[in-house]
């Protein structure tokens, strides 16, 4: 098997209802935009407050992809 070599991104996504939601929306964006994506880690989640509710779920995500070419 030829070795392969994997570039890993950070990318926060941010949702108005969810931290499934926020999640997917960062994998969602990452892949209008690049290609191979491998896998996706959430490293970590939090929310934003405002008047002392919640205002948007944010989870931070990890993606990686293979490089391609020689």
């Amino acid at each position: 098997m030829a070795e392969s070599v994997y570039k890993v991104i950070e990318l926060v996504g941010t949702s108005t209802e969810s931290w499934e939601k926020a999640a997917k929306a960062a994998v969602d964006r990452a892949g209008a935009s690049v290609r191979n994506l491998r896998v996706a880690e959430i490293v970590e989640l939090d929310m934003v407050l405002e008047d002392n509710a919640v205002s948007a779920y944010r989870a931070r995500v990890h993606v990686s992809f293979k490089y391609e070419g020689e």
